[in-house]
């Protein structure tokens, strides 16, 4: 299952690349996770669990949702028009392991620790490398600039939201709030996208060919449905770190199909920096020496487990 996991989630950038280069992003990602929270809302209900949240909760959901699932898939896709998909393999999964920490400390779900400080440094160390030595030279691409933030952007929403959505934990099941999220979400993308994005409504029409077809149902039914499902397992069968470590797989699988297979360009800074952020993710991932209080191992075992996921 780990393997399968590195080798899809190295390889749905791609997949989103070659969607959106003929498919209208909001469009291709909102229908996307509209169908993949319906099926698993349908699951919930076939298993006699309630599927409408509690009316408390609704605005929240509603807000998180949006950051989460929207804000994250339209920048996000917008952003990858320009750079790499190996790039972007390589900022996402750098990024989030680091966003996840100063948003848990921001909101006092976690403590700061000099480790910690030190994987954002050389995190921040491999931003400037990637972007450093062009800049200097006088030969940085604008547009690459606007992509690389664009993934940047929408990585920081997911983490956001990811973040929101821990108290929510304690009312709704794992399932039950993914459904939910992945619904609102998608819906929201598609409405707004009708509403004002070029060529949406031609999308509609889903005469898209089929490269972009085979890679819509790649990031659905592997990408989305089956590698989530086999995460949250070794999640629980290996605990929340081990599983984490595919933030260094599945770029380097992207990075490599991109070059080999796609005629993307690499060059020794390029190199150096993804590392360097990688290296970074790896300090922000490895968990504490520290060892858990004995009097509460329960609610710290799930503290870790809910981060990750």
């Amino acid at each position: 299952m780990f393997v399968f996991i590195c080798f899809v989630w190295g390889t749905t950038w791609l997949a989103m690349k070659i969607g959106t280069a003929t498919v209208s992003p909001g469009i291709f990602a909102g229908l996307r996770w509209s169908l993949a929270g319906a099926v698993l809302l349908t699951i919930c209900r076939l298993r006699g669990q309630r599927v409408l949240p509690p009316p408390r909760l609704i605005p929240r959901l509603i807000v998180v949702s949006i950051v989460l699932i929207s804000f994250n898939q339209v920048i996000q896709l917008y952003g990858l028009k320009y750079i790499t998909a190996g790039l972007g393999a390589v900022i996402s999964s750098a990024l989030t392991p680091l966003a996840l920490l100063v948003f848990t400390v921001a909101m006092g779900q976690e403590r700061f620790s000099s480790r910690q400080f030190g994987a954002i440094m050389v995190g921040i160390a491999g931003v400037l490398m990637l972007f450093g030595p062009a800049a200097l030279a006088g030969t940085l691409d604008g547009w690459k600039i606007i992509g690389a933030a664009g993934v940047a952007v929408g990585c920081l929403c997911y983490t956001f939201g990811s973040v929101m959505t821990r108290p929510m934990m304690r009312t709704l099941p794992p399932v039950q709030l993914a459904g939910l999220t992945d619904l609102i979400g998608g819906l929201t993308m598609l409405f707004v996208s009708l509403a004002i994005e070029p060529g949406a409504a031609d999308s509609m029409r889903l005469h898209w060919g089929w490269p972009a077809f085979l890679a819509w149902l790649y990031l659905l039914i592997p990408g989305a449905l089956m590698s989530t499902t086999m995460y949250f397992l070794l999640v629980r069968d290996w605990g929340a770190s081990r599983p984490g470590t595919y933030a260094f797989i599945s770029p380097v699988i992207a990075v490599i199909i991109g070059c080999s297979f796609f005629g993307e360009q690499l060059d020794w800074g390029e190199a150096v920096g993804m590392i360097l952020m990688l290296a970074g993710a790896g300090m922000a991932l490895r968990p504490s020496r520290q060892p858990a209080p004995a009097r509460i191992p329960q609610p710290a075992c799930r503290v870790k487990a809910d981060t990750a996921c």
